[in-house]
């Protein structure tokens, strides 16, 4: 766990440039102020909108011209309505469990799940699919909502191991199960549009938990993964 940022520039001995070109990040939690929902969405996009204005007129970019004037007002609504929508809790996606009726107890995998995500160290996106993959305890849940749990931790700033674990925590709290895998291949425009400037790499995560922490199991799930 790293420590408590000082003075804005050091974490752990680490300088925050170091911090956002390494991924560290400071644990499950996506850090959120207490006060976080004290605003409503409206008077979120109003105060984006006037201070995403300023950042643009900095720049010396032309706030009359017609391409741009509307352009603070996007951003804003983008913000709070689509990219970091999953910041907010009400948008969370409610899960509904079914009896297990087939008896089906082997893996159930849904793989290749698009998601957009959002860098937090640069705000630049991450994109990638993420493979879910659990067995039942008894209940099942609707495959869309796979899709949906994914999309939700997705959209707030990220680091991809949080976002791995998140979505692994939510699984096995709405499935009453620990047998839940989850992993992650995804792209970080962090890395290939800026800094290094590696268009080619891509990052995997991983998180195996109950009976996915045997190396049959992760075999078995890596060939499904990989259609056999």
């Amino acid at each position: 766990m790293l420590n408590t940022l000082i003075n804005g520039h050091k974490l752990n001995g680490f300088s925050t440039e170091e911090i956002g070109d390494d991924h560290l990040y400071t644990g499950i939690e996506t850090p959120m102020r207490e006060d976080a929902f004290a605003l409503s969405d409206e008077e979120k996009k109003e105060q984006i909108a006037g201070l995403f204005g300023q950042i643009m007129d900095v720049m010396g970019l032309d706030l009359t011209d017609d391409s741009l004037k509307g352009t603070p007002d996007r951003v804003a609504k983008m913000y709070i309505e689509e990219i970091f929508s999953g910041l907010n809790p009400k948008n969370k996606p409610r899960v509904a469990l079914f009896d297990n009726k087939y008896q089906y107890n082997q893996m159930l995998v849904e793989k290749n799940i698009s998601f957009y995500s959002n860098c937090e160290h640069h705000f630049v996106p991450i994109v990638g699919k993420a493979h879910v993959a659990y067995i039942s305890s008894g209940k099942v849940i609707g495959l869309s909502k796979l899709n949906r749990i994914v999309q939700y931790y997705a959209k707030r700033p990220q680091v991809q191991e949080r976002l791995t674990n998140q979505i692994a925590r939510e699984l096995v709290t709405a499935l009453d199960t620990k047998d839940v895998a989850v992993i992650i291949d995804a792209k970080h425009l962090c890395v290939s549009s800026r800094g290094v400037k590696d268009d080619t790499s891509s990052t995997v995560t991983s998180y195996y938990g109950g009976a996915f922490n045997s190396p049959e199991r992760i075999a078995e799930l890596q060939n499904y993964i990989q259609g056999l």
